[in-house]
């Protein structure tokens, strides 16, 4: 299928190239341009699937901004029950990897959504998503590395599934968090979601979300993102999944050599709908035409000295 080995392994997770769409920035079924076939990406990722039932935020809740865009989504969710009975077998047959985001507002919610998704054979691997804010503290669960480490260890036992840990960037260092994460039994990292923003309407005079602020994503946050992967890659043993500001292969190639063994594409799926299928071409033919034999050959090379 390709001239390269761009497969990657997580744990018992084996995907056939190193491309998915980010948590909530792509859809599968009606709402779907439909201009490729799923099985073309490295996985799927399912939209954060909260252990509760939740409306979201109120409107407006996506604002396009320099360089980007904001969102305010705030995880509307059917709650995990409705979600096993109605939506999971949707999932099945689409001829690649299925990976689940699961989402919670206390430590428990993350272990209850694991027991209860019960090691689902549709499910490759799991991204908890601890970017939601923790009810106790109102901060991220990934805010903190006890926090984080507290939560993980609950839910670990749960599931013999490969767990993705999903990281914010709104912390002061990313490398007591990365750690935290791998000490806890995390299979890999996601590095990261979206950084807190926010635009006021000069008209109205009043913010633009309705929820006041939101999370940035789009090209202008790769820089940033780029440094996260750096130090966490410099902290960690366990793969990196980079997630901010990918437009094209370059930018998933860069971060490749800063570290990242998979990447997430996310906003930019709005602007071009073949963006990720593009991207999985050009990794591949990046790696041919410099004389690599896989992905291996490059993944954190900017390190080396």
């Amino acid at each position: 299928m390709y001239k390269t080995d761009i497969s990657v392994k997580i744990a018992s997770a084996k995907f056939k190239n190193p491309v998915m769409p980010a948590s909530g920035a792509y859809d599968y079924f009606m709402n779907n341009a439909n201009v490729f076939p799923m099985s073309e990406l490295g996985a799927i990722m399912i939209k954060s699937v909260h252990r509760l039932e939740r409306p979201g935020n109120p409107p407006r809740r996506i604002t396009e901004v320099t360089g980007g865009m904001l969102n305010s989504v705030g995880l509307p969710s059917i709650g995990i029950e409705n979600f096993l009975k109605y939506e999971l077998t949707r999932y099945e047959n689409m001829g690649t990897e299925v990976v689940l985001s699961i989402a919670g507002s206390e430590q428990k919610h993350y272990r209850e959504v694991l027991e209860m998704l019960n090691d689902n054979p549709i499910v490759s691997a799991v991204e908890l998503n601890f970017s939601c804010p923790n009810v106790g503290t109102g901060l991220a669960f990934s805010s903190d590395p006890k926090v984080l480490a507290d939560t993980l260890r609950e839910a670990r036992p749960a599931t013999k599934l490969p767990l993705f840990v999903k990281l914010a960037p709104n912390v002061t260092d990313i490398k007591p968090i990365a750690k935290a994460a791998e000490d806890e039994g995390a299979d890999a990292i996601t590095v990261s979601n979206t950084w807190k923003a926010m635009k006021i309407d000069i008209n109205t005079k009043k913010p633009v979300l309705g929820n006041t602020a939101g999370g940035m994503s789009g090209p202008a946050i790769k820089p940033q993102n780029m440094l996260l992967v750096w130090n966490a890659y410099d902290t960690v043993k366990i793969p990196i999944i980079a997630s901010g500001g990918i437009s094209s292969w370059q930018d998933a190639i860069e971060y490749f050599m800063a570290g990242a063994s998979m990447v997430q594409i996310g906003s930019q799926n709005f602007v071009n709908p073949m963006c990720m299928v593009e991207v999985i071409a050009g990794i591949d033919d990046y790696l041919a035409a410099n004389g690599h034999s896989g992905l291996s050959d490059i993944r954190g090379i900017s390190h080396r000295g």
